[in-house]
């Protein structure tokens, strides 16, 4: 089985950039979607908003901007870097 370092390059490689709509299939599908490396997660919370959660500190920020606004669909990480475990 590859590493998730080695998926994020054969990702990047393929041009497969995983877009905010994506990221959030994938999540609902019950597949992980991890950020840098796996030191970042992207979860669903219990009201339904969608968190990239670091496991180093324990932080969490939205996976992207506020709805209803121009930055909805627009990743707060580079959308190259995340990919599915």
């Amino acid at each position: 089985m590859a590493s998730p370092d080695e998926i994020r390059i054969l990702t990047y490689r393929k041009g497969l950039i995983m877009t905010v709509q994506e990221i959030k299939q994938a999540i609902d599908d019950g597949k992980k979607v991890h950020i840098y490396e796996g030191s970042y997660e992207v979860i669903k919370d219990s009201i339904s908003q969608y968190l990239i959660h670091c496991l180093c500190n324990d932080n969490y920020v939205g996976l992207s901007g506020r709805e209803g606004t121009k930055y909805e669909n627009v990743a707060n990480y580079p959308e190259k870097d995340f990919y599915i475990v």
